[in-house]
This record gives structure tokens, sequence and C-alpha cells, in this order.
């Protein structure tokens, strides 16, 4: 199956996702998953989802944390397998090492779902359209720009490019922006890691070299964070500048939402929403019902307090409000795949 292609009807398979699990005849008994990197506030509200989930369900479910190692990674999968799980659910902690992971699921007959990133023979994957995200808060970037920033932009990309997902991320960010103010540029194009010391270290080298940047990006809240860190331990000013931030991953954006002057927007990823909606697939997949290759995940762009339409947060715990983000309609087909990446 193509996989561009197949996202057509990925809108229609998640509204019905949720009736198809909770009516099939058969539960599977155990689902196993593998994330990885567990300490990281997205995984750890991916995984709140998927436990919700499978309690509502009756399902026996198991974590295993890879902790960025893809050697754990293939062990924790494998191990899974041993003990007979149903079904297995993976965040890759890179794509190619996971292929003869869902080689060897198959051979074993363990249906796999994938979260997060694509892998060459996958069945399905539950994931936000990533370029639509970037673009989205580009777009809303450029607009604060024109009205806040002079019509200039001048970005630090804080990414990631050892994923195609956050590669899109960052590609749908200059395009929506420049949508706007079309000669916006990119001044700095980091390789933050995806973690707050990493964002940090290359940020402060880059702003060193050349702090003539008007906006920080990040592909995750961690990246975002950690250019604003870089920037403000660099003793300048947060008048003039913007943070854009992606994932509505924990806490650590409705903090700086609420306390930092530059970070006025943030793409979210509802990574609950994201964990519920894998539960879901993994009971259709065992149950052998067709499913499309990408089962899209919704996301929003908030600005300002927007973020309170979503949660609730008591200064401590967020609280989903699975209403309103239930009401989200994900886009029927993505702008951009990795598939456009190689072209």
């Amino acid at each position: 199956m193509n996989w561009s292609k197949s996202i057509l009807f990925a809108s229609a398979a998640v509204l019905a996702l949720g009736a198809a699990a909770a009516h099939a005849e058969n539960m599977p008994k155990r689902i196993g998953y593998v994330t990885n990197y567990a300490t990281h506030e997205w995984y750890q509200n991916v995984i709140k989802g998927m436990k919700a989930r499978a309690k509502d369900l009756g399902i026996e479910f198991e974590v295993q944390d890879a902790n960025l190692d893809i050697a754990k990674e293939v062990s924790a999968a494998e191990d899974f397998m041993a003990k007979g799980v149903d079904v297995l659910i993976i965040t890759p902690v890179n794509e190619e090492g996971v292929v003869p992971l869902l080689r060897k699921a198959k051979s074993n007959n363990i249906p796999v779902v994938l979260e997060g990133n694509p892998v060459k023979g996958m069945t399905t994957m539950v994931a936000i359209c990533d370029y639509d995200t970037g673009y989205m808060s580009g777009v809303e970037a450029g607009k604060y720009a024109k009205e806040k920033l002079g019509g200039v932009a001048k970005v630090m990309n804080v990414g990631l490019p050892l994923l195609s997902a956050t590669v899109l991320r960052s590609h749908g960010f200059m395009d929506g922006l420049k949508t706007v103010i079309p000669d916006a540029v990119m001044v700095h194009d980091l390789d933050g890691g995806g973690n707050p010391d990493r964002a940090l270290e290359v940020s402060s080298a880059a702003l060193a070299k050349n702090s003539d940047i008007n906006i920080i990006y990040g592909i995750n809240d961690s990246s975002s964070l950690g250019g604003l860190q870089a920037w403000k331990a660099a003793g300048k000013s947060q008048d003039g500048l913007l943070t854009v931030g992606t994932g509505g991953e924990g806490l650590a954006f409705i903090n700086a939402m609420q306390n930092e002057p530059s970070y006025r927007i943030e793409a979210a990823m509802f990574p609950e929403k994201e964990g519920f909606t894998a539960i879901d697939a993994a009971v259709k997949l065992f149950n052998n019902e067709e499913v499309p290759e990408h089962i899209v995940s919704p996301t929003a762009p908030m600005t300002g307090d927007e973020w309170k339409k979503y949660y609730d947060y008591d200064g401590t715990t967020r609280t989903i409000k699975w209403d309103a983000v239930n009401a989200l309609q994900p886009p029927a087909k993505c702008m951009k795949t990795s598939a456009d990446l190689k072209k």
C-alpha cells in the first residue's frame, strides 16, 4: 500500500477506531509497548492515554523503555514477542533499526502498530501530520511577526535531522512562515537532539556566532525551551523575540506560555489522544481489520492562553479535556510526508 495515498482515508478511520474497538468480538489479552524515551513528557502522556484506553477495554498493558538505544529497543520487542503478547506497539528509536523487528514480528504472527514515525514494511502508524503541524505554526508565527516584529523573520531552527517526522516539521514551519513573510530566512539550522541539554548547547554556540535572529522554532518543546534558555543565558531580552514550540508534551509548555514573554505559539500534538488511538489501532489489527498505513492524530496551533480550551491545569497536574480534543478533525491527507523528502 502506498502510504501517501492511503492516508486519504485516515480521518474516517480515526473516527471509526473507537467504535470498532469497543465492539470488537475479540480483545487482545496483552499489548506490549516499546517506547523510545519513557522519561520524556511526551511519551509519559502517550503512555497515560494507552493505559487509560487499555483499562477501559480490559487489556493487560505493559511498557518497556529503549532509552534512545536501538539495541535496547530490539531486545525489548523480542522480549515481548517471547512472552507472547498479542500486539506490539513501537515508537522507533530510529527508522532503519526497526525494520528487522517488523519482519520478525510478522514471522511470529504478531501485529505491530508504530507510533510517531514511519518504517519501511509497516502495517500502520498512528501519528500526526508533521509537515502540516509545522506549517500551521509557521503561518501563526508569520502573523505574529508581521504585527509585532516589524514584518521581519530571522529563524533559529532547533531541529532533529535523525527523524523524517521532525525534518518535516521544520520544513513545514518555514514554508508556512513564508506564506505571510516571503523573505523569511533560516539563520541557524541546528541539530538539537530533541532534548533540552543538547538544544541548549548547540543554540548557545550558534548565538555566539550570530545572534541576529528574532524567532526560535523547536521541533519539540525541549528544543524550543533549550533554544530560549540559550537566549536568556546570553543575557538577551525577550523583547522583539518570538519562541514557537511543538508538542504540547506536558507541563513545560504551559509554564512557558504563562511565564515567558516570547513563548507565544505552541503546535499542540495531544500525546494522550495519540496513545488512546494507538490502542484502538492495536485492537483492530488483532481482529484482522483493515487499517490505513497512516492513522492521523489531530493537532492544533495555540496562541496565548488557548491551551486552556484543551487542558485543565491545577499548578501541578494537567488533565486533558477529551470533548474538546475529540472534536478536532485531523486532515484527510497530509500536505507532505516523508516520501516527499526523498524527491
